[in-house]
């Protein structure tokens, strides 16, 4: 019987999107474009009930969910301005 290779090279992003009010939401996942489109369906996080994803307005790789799991730890922990000052270094 063949069994199916399992993908252990999958890449966790970690993100951060500008909601319609103008705040950030920090996430995790392994597919941007899917997860971007389940939260303005209304399939993601909570969070966006009653405001609308914007833009992805960040992304970092990592090679692993616990190194992008403790990566969004960090950023959440990050006043505004912080925030602000990482994204406008990565669109540099």
């Amino acid at each position: 019987m063949a069994t199916t290779p399992v993908n252990t090279q999958s890449t966790w992003v970690v993100y951060i999107i500008l909601a319609s009010d103008n705040s950030l939401y920090t996430g995790i996942c392994t597919d941007l474009d899917r997860r971007f489109n389940e939260h303005a369906n209304g399939q993601g996080a909570k969070y966006f009930r009653g405001r609308t994803p914007l833009r992805v307005c960040f992304q970092e790789n990592h090679p692993d969910r616990s190194t992008a799991s403790k990566r969004e730890w960090q950023i959440k922990r990050l006043s505004r301005t912080e925030k602000l000052r990482l994204i406008d270094l990565r669109e540099e």
